[in-house]
């Protein structure tokens, strides 16, 4: 499993890499792997504002369906609206075109709650 060293995790299998005020937040290349062929996501809270561990959206498979958790609280600025025509960019660059959400930072101090790349490896 990739688990690139420049961004922070959380026990959900999100992910999230920090731009400024913005945390870039998809899911994990374990969590794709145990989804397996994702056909749908959908994210309809654009404009929320969430708590930490709010549900921000729901993520599609052939065989199930899972919900996609806030790892920090703030408002979700953007979707990625690439995932309408092409869901599996989760399977095939979950740390990259695969991103799922931009959000508003709201408490930076929970960024220090997330888990390192080292505590990730661990859990799973």
């Amino acid at each position: 499993m990739t688990i690139p060293s420049n961004l922070k995790y959380t026990n959900d299998h999100e992910w999230v890499r920090v731009e400024g005020n913005t945390a870039v937040v998809g899911i994990t290349d374990y969590a794709q792997s145990q989804l397996g062929d994702i056909v749908f996501v959908d994210v309809q809270t654009v404009g929320d504002a969430l708590e930490r561990g709010d549900v921000f959206g729901a993520i599609e498979a052939v065989k199930t369906v899972a919900d996609a958790y806030m790892p920090l609280s703030g408002e979700i600025t953007e979707r990625n609206a690439a995932l309408d025509d092409a869901p599996e960019l989760l399977n095939t660059d979950p740390y990259g075109e695969g991103w799922m959400v931009k959000v508003k930072i709201a408490d930076r101090a929970q960024l220090d709650e997330l888990l390192t790349p080292e505590d990730y490896g661990d859990i799973i």
